[in-house]
């Protein structure tokens, strides 16, 4: 193994354990699919079979959808303090189970171990965050310019909705959803991603024991084509979706009258300026760049180096990254996916500085840094989604900025100066929706998350991120008498 020994210690202890929840959540019970259809859930770490988990078929889907339907009015009429109630006792259940959760998340998606405890703590965020914010919902009362009538402005819950979430992050993209649709009094129904349905699964064990009303949430793993029927249901009100762009683009296309929330791909540029400390650049690309092995749609995926900093910059990355922890790739298709993308640059003239040695059983791609990438390779435009740390050299600060927003994405973007004004100056000509300034972190329940170009539409997280379940209501009232 070399210097990556550290890769492989990271599976934790769930491995041992066989009582994973792996029936369907359909309208507050787990039950088996209506033909008893199932799938496998493999480690990616050696490809090993985890568990068989119920496949919903158009028939299971179609009952939860009409239990949301059914249940919308009622949950709709609860006091914000209820759903606060029920978000709350489920965020101290997903703290109290922190271990437990992280370890199964390691083991369905064979991400290093630290990933997946800091995972942990990050999901459970959005269920205390927005437990708040139910209680929180305002709308407005105020005299028309004119003076001749009262606007009032109400907010209520836009509906039931259709949650549909990725792999990688296989708990706090459910929290991410599911906290501010309850919060704001919607029902829903999620798809989880079929490779790590087993931390869904877990999570609706969790707001079952939290007291959620039936009928409110089912969480149904099974193939995409199985929810055709609810993309022309009239009843949908809502569409949130976080995965691929192509994907985004033509769910988007299928439910023409109902809201749509889209957290797409990215190309996240990771800017380093003429007068930035390299030093701080450096310590921010691990976050940056290895968490979750790269398989992070804000991870950094494009290194534009000032030239002046460029030679050192690529000498103490390499150093710092020697050693570092992760894991496999999510399956072999992901690893076949990066190999096209490295083998495309060092064709086109790409120098190899490092290349890890990672196990030849399971899905692993080996920690690689790139430098001199030249701007026709594909992984310029394309999405690694993998360790690979690409770096180009820049000429001039101006013409790091033009090469950074050179992307039809626009999701988050890393920055590097010492000086604040210049930073300043530099991140608001930034088109990212989020850009994190001398730091490699950027993701907060607190703060909102979402970006511009092809990577989506509205924001998730945040004071922002529970208006994308509720709709304004105008209430037009007569004048005040005149005195």
């Amino acid at each position: 193994m070399g210097e990556g020994d550290a890769v492989v210690n990271t599976v934790g202890t769930m491995s041992d354990k066989k009582n994973y929840q792996n029936k369907l959540f359909l309208a507050g019970h787990f039950v088996d699919a209506s033909d008893g259809g199932t799938f496998e859930v493999t480690n990616p770490r050696d490809g090993s079979v985890i568990t068989q988990v119920a496949s919903a078929t158009e028939d299971d889907v179609k009952k939860a959808f009409d239990a949301a339907c059914a249940a919308q009015k009622k949950w709709a009429a609860t006091s914000p303090r209820h759903r606060a109630d029920i978000l709350w006792r489920a965020y101290e259940e997903l703290t109290a189970r922190k271990d437990e959760i992280a370890e199964l998340m390691t083991l369905e998606l064979g991400r290093a171990l630290p990933d997946s405890q800091s995972e942990a703590t990050y999901g459970a965020e959005f269920f205390r965050w927005f437990a708040a914010e139910a209680e929180r919902m305002q709308g407005d009362y105020r005299l028309a310019p004119t003076g001749n009538a009262r606007i009032v402005e109400v907010q209520q819950p836009v509906g039931p909705v259709l949650a549909i979430t990725p792999w990688n992050f296989p708990l706090a993209m459910g929290t991410r959803k599911l906290g501010p649709a309850l919060a704001a009094g919607c029902t829903v129904v999620l798809k989880p991603a079929s490779k790590t349905p087993l931390t869904m699964l877990l999570l609706a064990e969790v707001l079952r024991n939290a007291g959620l009303d039936e009928g409110v949430v089912s969480i149904l793993p099974c193939s995409s084509s199985v929810l055709e029927p609810l993309y022309s249901d009239p009843r949908l009100r809502k569409l949130t979706f976080t995965g691929s762009t192509a994907v985004g683009k033509e769910l988007a296309a299928k439910v023409p009258t109902a809201r749509v929330s889209l957290e797409l791909g990215g190309n996240a540029p990771f800017v380093v300026l003429s007068d930035a400390d390299v030093a701080t650049a450096v310590e921010a690309t691990s976050v940056a760049k290895m968490r979750g092995a790269g398989q992070v749609c804000i991870a950094a995926n494009r290194f534009i180096i000032h030239k002046d900093l460029h030679s050192q910059f690529v000498s103490a990355v390499t150093d710092s990254l020697k050693g570092t922890e992760y894991g496999p790739l999510s399956g072999d298709d992901q690893v076949d996916k990066v190999t096209e993308l490295v083998d495309d640059a060092v064709k086109q003239g790409a120098t190899v500085v490092w290349q890890d040695t990672v196990p030849s059983e399971g899905s692993w791609f080996p920690l690689t840094i790139l430098d001199n990438v030249p701007t026709s390779a594909r992984m310029y435009k394309e999405e690694i989604f993998g360790p690979v740390v690409a770096v180009y050299e820049a000429e001039s600060d101006e013409a790091a900025i033009a090469m950074a927003n050179d992307t039809n994405f626009g999701l988050a973007a890393y920055l590097f100066s010492a000086d604040l004004q210049h930073a300043l100056d530099a991140a608001e000509r930034l088109e990212a929706g989020m850009v994190g300034v001398n730091k490699g972190g950027i993701s907060d329940a607190a703060a909102p998350f979402g970006g511009v170009k092809d990577s989506g539409l509205g924001r998730e997280g945040g004071f922002q991120g529970i208006e994308e379940f509720l709709e304004c209501k105008l209430i037009s009232l007569p004048a005040p008498a005149q005195q």
